[in-house]
């Protein structure tokens, strides 16, 4: 059973704000500031008493890079789940959508709902994605022919067992096969009018809390679909670590793409960073600390 103390800091770390977390966080685990100093030494993080004070009491934040850097120091130090300090400091105005966004504000389809109501509520809020990587393969006639996700878990209680996987397709197309490594599907629900399909992906085991765990799976597509010209993720909260990769075909190649993102499906979609094609064929861009909301790419053919 999780005690009063661990229950506030596990609150504290998904509400915020970062001074109270890493107050709580010292607190729960009886640390001195003087022993933290000495530990992020040994790691070769210099910080002084004086910098770990003001970050604890709000009268300063960790911005530069060696900073960010102690940071991530403190959360292994502190047993506190991967980058949940660093998630605290990205920018207010880019948490707005608040710890907690509703799939339905994310996906623009109203029929999602219904989906995830026929699956049922397993506990998903009770895991915490710590790495999550989409990589999406487009085809020589511009279509989407593969989705892959693979993507590591925390349970924050013990007892869960699944986690809901929600695909939509940008022309409403649903997939011709499907995969999975580490888990095994469940119930899956689809909507053919809209391209939706929401599937359970069943753990082998029921997790103890603050275990990981780690799954994969993927869509497949027919090679006869519409050009596609722009995918992505929405996630409920901030995330701790998001990489989406677009794969394209030697005969499809864009002439430009871009960082996008949204905080919901009724907002526009914003380009927020120009990214630059490898010599694989390859475009891709990492975040930690990620705003709940929907982040994608984009690309243009001339």
């Amino acid at each position: 059973m999780q005690s009063d103390t661990e229950e506030d800091l596990s609150q504290t770390l998904r509400h915020g704000p970062f001074d109270a977390a890493l107050q709580a966080a010292i607190q729960a685990r009886g640390l001195s500031l003087e022993s933290l100093r000495r530990r992020l030494e040994e790691q070769g993080i210099a910080v002084s008493l004086s910098t770990l004070s003001y970050w604890q009491r709000g009268r300063t934040r960790p911005e530069r890079a060696d900073s960010l850097r102690a940071v991530r120091g403190l959360e292994v130090i502190l047993e506190l789940p991967r980058h949940s300090l660093l998630t605290l400091l990205r920018p207010s105005a880019e948490r707005a959508a608040g710890p907690w966004r509703p799939v339905e504000e994310l996906c623009p389809e109203p029929g999602v709902r219904d989906l995830l109501d026929e699956i049922g509520d397993r506990g998903e809020r009770l895991l915490t994605g710590l790495t999550l990587h989409d990589q999406l393969v487009v085809g020589a006639r511009r279509e989407l022919s593969e989705v892959r996700t693979r993507a590591v878990f925390q349970a924050q209680q013990r007892g869960v067992d699944r986690w809901i996987a929600v695909y939509h397709h940008p022309h409403r197309v649903l997939p011709s096969s499907r995969s999975a490594r580490g888990c095994r599907f469940g119930r899956v629900r689809v909507d053919e009018a809209s391209g939706l399909i929401a599937a359970e992906l069943l753990f082998d085991r029921a997790l103890g809390r603050g275990e990981t765990y780690l799954l994969e799976y993927g869509f497949g597509f027919d090679q006869t679909g519409p050009p596609v010209t722009e995918e992505g993720r929405g996630f409920h909260t901030p995330q701790h670590e998001y990489l989406l990769e677009v794969r394209f075909h030697p005969a499809a190649l864009p002439a430009r793409c871009y960082r996008t993102w949204r905080p919901d499906a009724q907002t526009a979609l914003k380009d927020a960073a120009d990214l630059r094609m490898s010599s694989y064929h390859s475009v891709h861009f990492i975040e930690f600390g990620m705003a709940a909301g929907y982040h994608g790419i984009r690309w243009e053919w001339d």
